[in-house]
């Protein structure tokens, strides 16, 4: 008998949580936390690029993290220009396609210019990491709106959706929170209204491979229902 096709999902959404309780536990500065941070977020691409999932939309840094501390927000800073620069090399060898979604204004001319430049070389492979950085839900329906009452037109959903950040994403059918907060925190709350979420205990250095296969089963046994 031929076993039937794993139901996957088109869009992931990952609220990597628990950084620095991570490092604390282990006894280590909150601030490598990050690292390790960034060092899954990698992990985690990979595996989204092997399952043949279509888009992951990774939540980086909120417009709210911004209130951090000074050396805090300076160390994540870095960590992204690290990245970028790291994906300028490594998109074709991991075939994969990045967009960065949130207020640019908020992020230094230098970050900017990385972002255009990765963008730019968009190569159309199958699969899309989306990183949300200087991010809010609220923020980015606001921005939405405002652009709408520019145009003077009448929108409906659709168009709505078109004008958002995240427009040519599609809502993610599954969002996961590490860390064992139970909240979506003005993440995507325009298109998370019918995602399927998980809350893992786990925090995000910490989350392993096999965690997320779990997911995927899980997922593919779920019926989806929209409205109830």
């Amino acid at each position: 008998m031929i076993e039937e096709e794993k139901s996957l999902p088109t869009c992931v959404g990952f609220i990597m949580d628990g950084n620095r309780r991570f490092a604390k536990e282990k006894g280590r500065p909150e601030l490598e936390g990050h690292q390790a941070g960034k060092k899954k977020f990698l992990e985690i691409a990979d595996w989204v690029a092997e399952a043949e999932i279509p888009h992951a939309v990774f939540y980086a840094f909120s417009t709210e993290n911004w209130k951090r501390e000074k050396k805090e927000v300076e160390h994540l800073m870095f960590l992204f220009r690290e990245l970028l620069e790291f994906f300028k090399k490594e998109t074709d060898k991991r075939k994969i396609n990045i967009k960065v979604i949130g207020r640019r204004e908020d992020l230094s001319e230098d970050i900017q210019e990385s972002i255009s430049e990765l963008e730019e070389d968009d190569k159309k492979y199958n699969t899309t990491i989306w990183v949300a950085i200087s991010y809010g839900g609220r923020a980015e329906i606001l921005s939405a709106i405002n652009e709408a009452i520019s145009k003077g037109e009448s929108i409906d959903e659709n168009k709505f959706s078109e004008l958002l950040w995240t427009s040519g994403m599609p809502d993610p059918d599954i969002i996961v929170r590490t860390s064992g907060e139970k909240r979506l925190s003005n993440f995507l709350p325009w298109q998370s209204v019918y995602s399927e979420l998980f809350f893992l205990d786990t925090y995000w250095p910490a989350f392993t491979k096999e965690e997320f296969a779990r997911i995927l089963d899980e997922y593919a046994t779920r019926e989806r229902r929209v409205g109830c």
